[in-house]
């Protein structure tokens, strides 16, 4: 990271999910030599999904890896500079911005793109963990298709968790949904669509305790909370935790204006965070469609409206770079 230490660009990206990188590729391609750094995860949440069938482009589908090493090529091949980092703090009080990454490296920034992402919250069972992307999901939208006329089970109550098992019987057999309480958190209007639901089965008061199988889900093991008694299904295949997702905001907590869940807020139809060149893009900021799609249609938008911003504040923007030189 040397030879970046002290420099200023035009676009930093902080983070390469789809959205980054589609950040990056827009970015390059209007000749604005953006730098992504990669952050923890690099590729984002579909580094960890196997079969993608729903991204425009890829006819018979794509492993989730392979299309992120796609984007990524895509956007180093127009001059995006794609780098294994972390961006650990950040100073939004005056421009340039002030970005360091693995606490060593401080770079300067007339744009930010923030394309951090969003988390899926998991259970974190031993079983749950190995069996992810073979079976464990926590995504009907993206993997329900995988499991036509089979048994599903849902973890949650909430409208997500209602909304998925839903979604989940246009191709299941089964749904059942295992929550902890006699009653749902979810909306009256969502509980009213999935009590009506033939094919949804409601399990109380209960948790899931194990993921079987090896390679794949064969079968769930939960255990009634007020009795103890533990139950085998043994027919599943298939696991969808919906029990919310945890946008990666922490960085931006008191700087950058968010929902009560920790989602950036943007203005009107733009990526523009309430900061002038601070842009956000992607799951950070949609806590409603959480696709591939959606992200990378949102990280476009990010570098359109960062190219334009920098058109129309050039020069602003060059004053201000003269005081960091001075």
């Amino acid at each position: 990271m040397k030879d970046i230490e002290g420099k200023t660009f035009e676009v930093v990206i902080i983070g390469s999910g789809p959205a980054g990188l589609t950040a990056a590729l827009y970015a390059a391609r209007a000749d604005l030599k953006p730098i992504v750094f990669e952050g923890p995860e690099p590729g984002g949440q579909l580094m960890q999904t196997t079969d993608v069938e729903n991204f425009p482009g890829y006819p018979t589908g794509v492993l989730g890896p392979k299309m992120m090493q796609d984007f990524r090529e895509q956007a180093m091949n127009f001059g995006a500079d794609c780098r294994y980092g972390y961006v650990t703090d950040i100073d939004f009080s005056k421009r340039p911005y002030r970005v360091t990454v693995d606490e060593e490296t401080v770079v300067y920034a007339k744009t930010i793109i923030i394309s951090t992402g969003a988390s899926a919250k998991w259970l974190n069972l031993p079983s749950e963990q190995r069996l992810r992307g073979k079976g464990v999901s926590a995504c009907a939208t993206c993997d329900g298709a995988f499991f036509r006329n089979q048994h599903v089970v849902i973890v949650g109550g909430g409208d997500t968790a209602m909304e998925e098992a839903t979604f989940l019987t246009k191709f299941a057999s089964k749904v059942s949904v295992i929550h902890r309480r006699d009653e749902l958190r979810a909306s009256k209007a969502m509980q009213k669509r999935a009590f009506e639901n033939e094919k949804i089965e409601f399990i109380w008061d209960s948790a899931l305790e194990e993921v079987l199988g090896d390679q794949v889900v064969e079968g769930v093991k939960v255990k009634n909370l007020k009795t103890g008694n533990i139950t085998m299904l043994e027919d599943v295949t298939g696991v969808f935790v919906a029990i919310g997702h945890k946008p990666n905001t922490d960085l931006f907590k008191n700087v950058l204006t968010m929902d009560d869940v920790g989602y950036i807020i943007t203005k009107g139809q733009s990526t523009e965070t309430d900061l002038p060149g601070i842009f956000a893009s992607g799951d950070v900021m949609d806590p409603v469609y959480r696709q591939a799609v959606t992200a990378a249609g949102t990280g476009c938008r990010a570098a359109l409206d960062a190219e334009r911003f920098l058109s129309e504040h050039a020069d602003e923007l060059a004053i201000v770079q003269d005081h960091v030189k001075s």
